[in-house]
């Protein structure tokens, strides 16, 4: 049997509510500065929560050619944007064509929402004829579709659709498909934007929302504050890496995913615990190698508390000193971006061996008995980080990343 390939990170990219630019978005995580501001919607809008991590002051138009702005929706804009900064990181430039040995995977949890939003509203209003590129822009395909076309992938293109755990899940299958030998590379990560007037109404329907601050595994937390954006890494066998001489910026060395199976809203700590143990399983490590955790943390009061007890069902006792952190009061939830944009987080912690905090923090809850860090960046060594996402109906994804020099 030929031995698993190790998979390498040779470039990150990031659009979030911190800027354009994943140095941005790691700046603020390590910083603990709240990218979270007062929304603004096209149309008048009558919902009670009125914050959000928005990406804001954003040009496509100073990125993308002017002929593909019609078959992007924003979604697709951010990933594009994104994927240009992992690849110019990873030493590419964009007259590259990967060609058959490579593949793009793109998590969103719904695709084109600004979109179908937009076409949604001009029917109703009689406002217009309908776009004839509707279709094809608001497609989750179409994020994976148009990565394919800018860098010439002709491997496998795909998007994922599994909510919160869509861009870990993706960039896990990115992973699997490295080791197997399918391809040598791949562009994976996830991009989401979820505040339209509607889908933020649905959101604040389910009584999960934050009014004022998003505090996750603090006493007195009321919810979550949804973000947007998108991540994206550039994924190699080492092989491959090496022998071109690109730079290494940490190896994904485990992923494990499993399925509650269960309940459409509510988490279970067992499936969550048994993705941890998967994904640790997989690198080849045990609970005690693991040195920090950027947690799914979302500032509810149950998924919290279910989060807390899968971590010590994997930890056992030393489950409340192991550092953890939420970034997503800073850039919000970006949930089927989560995944990527909480991985170019981690990357960063990394390298510059600093934990972010877990900001707008108060008071322990004992219902969560972790270490997550409260409001202030811990300098510490890391050579093996878990990065978690848990999802609506029971879909969990973790992935272990670890320093170059570590693995």
């Amino acid at each position: 049997m030929a031995p698993i390939k190790r998979v390498v990170v040779t470039g990150v990219g990031a659009v979030s509510s911190a800027g354009v630019g994943a140095g941005r978005l790691w700046d603020a995580a390590r910083e603990g500065r709240s990218c979270v501001t007062p929304l603004t919607f096209p149309h008048p809008y009558r919902g009670r929560i009125t914050i959000g991590a928005q990406v804001r002051d954003f040009d496509p138009t100073l990125y993308l050619d002017k002929a593909l702005m019609p078959f992007c929706d924003p979604v697709t804009q951010y990933i594009l944007v994104a994927a240009d900064e992992a690849m110019a990181q990873a030493g590419f430039d964009r007259s590259t064509r990967l060609g058959p040995r490579s593949g793009t995977i793109i998590g969103s949890g719904i695709g084109g929402m600004t979109t179908i939003e937009a076409g949604i509203h001009n029917a109703l209003m009689g406002t217009g004829r309908p776009d004839p590129l509707t279709v094809p822009r608001l497609i989750p395909s179409a994020c994976p579709s148009n990565v394919s076309m800018r860098y010439g992938i002709q491997g496998p293109a795909f998007s994922v659709a599994s909510a919160c755990s869509s861009a870990t899940q993706a960039i896990g299958l990115g992973v699997q498909m490295i080791r197997a030998g399918l391809i040598d590379i791949a562009l994976v990560g996830g991009t989401e934007d979820h505040i339209t007037n509607n889908a933020m109404y649905a959101w604040e329907g389910l009584r999960v929302m934050t009014p004022d601050f998003c505090r996750p595994f603090s006493k007195g937390r009321n919810g979550m504050v949804i973000g947007a954006g998108a991540g994206l890494v550039v994924l190699e066998s080492e092989e491959h890496a090496q022998a071109r001489g690109a730079t290494v910026l940490g190896v994904i060395a485990g992923y494990g995913t499993t399925s509650d199976a269960k309940d459409p809203v509510r988490p279970d700590m067992t499936g969550a615990a048994a993705a941890m143990n998967a994904a640790i399983a997989d690198a080849g490590l045990e609970p005690d190698d693991i040195d920090y955790i950027n947690a799914h943390g979302t500032a509810t009061i149950v998924n919290d508390v279910t989060e807390a007890a899968a971590i010590g069902l994997v930890f056992g006792d030393r489950a409340p000193h192991v550092p953890i952190s939420s970034t997503k009061p800073i850039h919000g939830h970006g949930l089927g971006a989560a995944g990527a944009l909480e991985l170019v987080v981690t990357l960063g912690a990394i390298r510059d061996q600093i934990a972010p905090p877990t900001i707008n923090w108060r008071e322990a809850d004992e219902k969560c008995p972790v270490d997550c860090i409260p409001n202030e960046a811990r300098r510490m060594t890391i050579k093996n980080a878990m990065s978690n996402s848990f999802a609506f109906g029971g879909i969990n994804a973790v992935l272990i990343v670890q320093a170059p020099e570590a693995a």
